[in-house]
């Protein structure tokens, strides 16, 4: 028992190797001139001390539409500024930005903020991020998270951060996104005061002192708003005007536009109009009004910048340009966007991002024509699809990349599906879903692909039905076997109408079906119908197909959920050879299907056939995955379950402990499989009559269950059951 409690310790202070202190989340980064606004701005130092939750909102109320210039008063700035202050100041050992737009971006900041941490906690999105939340509650170290431009208060529904040494920032447009079941400070950012945005000005022009010639009268006319102030001073700096001039070109223009609307326009409503012509100026023939139309349809939190470089991106620019655009020319294009205020490139990350306001990308989509918008739809979702690594190692990039493409879609619409279909970088999107373990979110996003795929193409049509089965999948990894068997029907017939009983897709179909089946614990349902999937794979597609052997094994599969182990036996014995003969005798899907095979041969009974599968299994498991693989480990947990089966407990405890430890090497000591390997070791210790190592094993056990698993995890219930029977012995 030395050796394991040993492991236990050295393993469980996994979760403290991190690097403390630690920050997480791309924090935007202060734009030029930023000013601390003294006068105007509330003074969040004071606000947020430890255990108080500050929600920062705009001095004015919304007003109805898409652009409300007040409500960019600046509250992410003074968030940032904030969480930097404290950050350099030492008063934080966890820095946690999240951008808080939707319940998808919530739980992507959460679990990367886990990852950071090295929480051993394992699960889909929703367990991660929830029991991130619950250790924020419970340590004693310091903490901020800055929840930025939350929108709904369903997005953070059980997923509130609150404790009493961390510090919680809201920015909102939206009072009504904080539930008034949460105490918070509400604060309130209003417009610069006169004399803010007179320091404002100058100090954005100290390049050439000749520009602040009417600095004073330019600060009245734009009625000190932040952003218009931004991109005034952006245009004056970038360009050879001074105050005065620039008063001059914003009085005619506001005079133009309030003809136009028949009333006058606020100052940012006016000024960024400026800053569009400026930026032409600045690039020339450089498609900078195409390139925004582009940036405008995307998610203006951050849009990673490899999009404006894309071939897509170039090919789509050089339709508003004289001659063909190349990267380099694209990106100076962005370049002069940023000088002229219009967005911001942060170039900290890797890729550099691009920043814009959502109200001076509502601006331009309803500024820009109907066939160029059309356009920058289609280039921008080519672009997002060349840009979209298929391995997705950074998970803040692939983040952004599905705000991006649920931006777009909202933007742009029906205008993503043609007579060829659904754009493909929509599916890509929902794949990420399923690929991040964001389980809720990705059977959501493929019922409303599906929806709208129906709406626009039919119900026949393949783009439907493949959305479908995506949806099917997901509802099985959910556990709503019940609908995923309902789609996968539908699916199926869809298939067999579209392209006929025998066509790869609807057999591919018609082992879904199956799969749901067995899912919903109808095995006996599932049998008849793999049966005919099997068959129809042997004779379309061939014996030696992976298709081929793939479907017989879902047909072992349900036969051993059924009860029929022999049959499943003959099933996976059969394809183990095939295997062999086909893809070799080490191959990973080889070595799967004797895993397999040696399970169905335990369920059966046959435990000394099972164990010579079994050690055949793990060796080959070693020496070409190595011994720290998760499937190495299982292969090394399996057969320790088989020598405990046959009574040879000496090998079995050795395996068992051995088994625990890379369990917890793996996945950490909190995660449930750990815990149920290690329910196992105990019963193994109860045999071998070391009754007080059982005991203590069990005790932790239950007092981890309790603290990360659900309270009506059946694991905690059995274990709790096992440590009574051994007390009362």
């Amino acid at each position: 028992m030395d050796s394991q409690v040993t492991a236990v310790g050295r393993v469980a202070s996994r979760a403290q190797t991190a690097a403390w202190p630690v920050r997480s989340g791309a924090i935007p980064p202060l734009a030029d001139g930023f000013s601390v606004r003294t006068e105007s701005a509330p003074d969040l130092g004071a606000a947020l001390a430890p255990g108080a939750t500050v929600v920062l909102g705009p001095g004015r109320a919304a007003t109805a539409g898409p652009r409300d210039w007040l409500s960019s008063c600046g509250k992410t700035q003074l968030a940032v500024y904030s969480a930097e202050s404290l950050w350099r100041s030492g008063g934080l050992d966890l820095l946690v930005w999240v951008v808080a737009t939707s319940r998808r971006s919530v739980l992507s900041g959460f679990m990367e903020a886990a990852a950071a941490i090295k929480s051993d906690h394992v699960g889909d999105a929703e367990s991660v991020a929830s029991h991130f939340v619950g250790w924020l509650g419970e340590t004693n170290r310091s903490w901020l998270v800055v929840l930025d431009d939350l929108r709904n208060v369903e997005d953070i529904e059980g997923l509130w951060p609150a404790g009493p040494g961390g510090r919680t920032l809201i920015t909102t447009t939206n009072p009504a996104a904080v539930p008034g079941d949460h105490p918070a400070l509400a604060l309130q950012l209003r417009e610069f005061s006169t004399r803010e945005a007179l320091s404002y000005l100058m100090g954005r022009l100290t390049a050439d002192p000749d520009q602040r010639i009417g600095a004073i009268d330019l600060v009245a006319d734009l009625g000190c708003e932040p952003p218009a102030l931004f991109q005034a001073s952006a245009v004056i700096a970038s360009s050879g005007l001074s105050c005065r001039d620039y008063r001059d070109f914003f009085a005619q223009r506001r005079a133009h536009l309030a003809e136009a609307a028949d009333h006058e326009q606020g100052a940012a409503a006016v000024t960024w109009t400026i800053s569009v012509e400026q930026a032409e100026r600045l690039a020339p023939g450089g498609g900078g009004q195409y390139l925004l139309a582009l940036a405008a349809l995307l998610d203006g939190h951050a849009i990673p910048g490899e999009v404006f470089t894309a071939a897509a991106t170039c090919e789509y620019l050089s339709a508003g340009t004289k001659s063909p655009m190349d990267p380099s020319r694209a990106w100076r294009a962005l370049l002069s966007l940023e000088r002229v205020g219009l967005l911001i490139v942060d170039p900290a990350t890797t890729p550099p991002t691009a920043r814009m306001g959502s109200v001076v990308q509502a601006a331009i989509r309803a500024a820009t024509p109907k066939r160029v918008a059309e356009l920058a739809a289609r280039a921008a979702a080519d672009a997002l699809l060349e840009v979209w690594p298929a391995a997705e190692p950074q998970a803040w990039l692939a983040e952004n990349l599905r705000a991006c493409a649920a931006s777009l879609w909202r933007a742009a619409g029906d205008v993503l599906w043609s007579e060829g279909g659904v754009h493909p970088a929509l599916v890509r999107a929902g794949q990420s879903l399923d690929s991040a373990r964001m389980t809720g979110e990705a059977v959501a996003y493929w019922r409303d692909l599906a929806e709208a795929n129906d709406r626009i193409l039919g119900s026949g049509s393949a783009d439907t039905l493949a959305a479908g089965a995506r949806l099917a999948a997901a509802l099985v990894t959910a556990g709503q076997t019940e609908d995923a068997v309902r789609w996968s029907q539908w699916v199926l017939a869809g298939r067999a109408r579209l392209l006929g009983r025998d066509h790869p897709d609807t057999i591919a179909a018609r082992i879904d079906l199956g799969r749901a089946f067995v899912a919903a614990g109808q095995a006996d349902a599932a049998l008849p119908i793999l049966e005919e999937a099997a068959g129809e794979c042997e004779q379309v597609l061939g014996a030696d197909r992976p298709e081929t052997l793939a479907a017989r094994e879902e047909l072992a599969i349900a036969c051993l959920s059924a009860g029929k182990a022999e049959e499943a036996i003959g099933l996976y014995r059969r394809t183990l050879a095939d295997r062999e003969r086909v893809q070799g005798l080490r191959h990973l899907d080889t070595m799967t299907t004797r895993q397999r095979l040696a399970e169905a041969y335990l369920a059966d009974g046959r435990v000394k056939d099972a164990i010579s599968q079994l050690k055949r299994l793990l060796s080959d498991r070693e020496k070409v995955q190595g011994a720290d693989m998760l499937d190495t480990i299982v292969a090394r947990a399996s057969l320790a379950s088989a020598y405990h089966s046959a009574g040879r407990m000496a090998l079995a405890v050795q395996l068992h402990e051995q088994a625990c430890q890379g369990y917890e090497r793996v996945l950490g000591p909190d995660a449930r499989e750990t815990l149920a390997r290690r329910a196992n070791l105990a019963n193994a210790y109860y045999t071998v009559g070391r009754l007080s190592d059982a005991r203590s094993t069990l005790r932790d056990i239950i007092e981890r269950c309790e603290r990360n698993l659900p309270a009506d995890d059946p694991l905690t219930a059995t274990v709790r059951e096992s440590l009574t029977n051994i007390a009362g012995e």
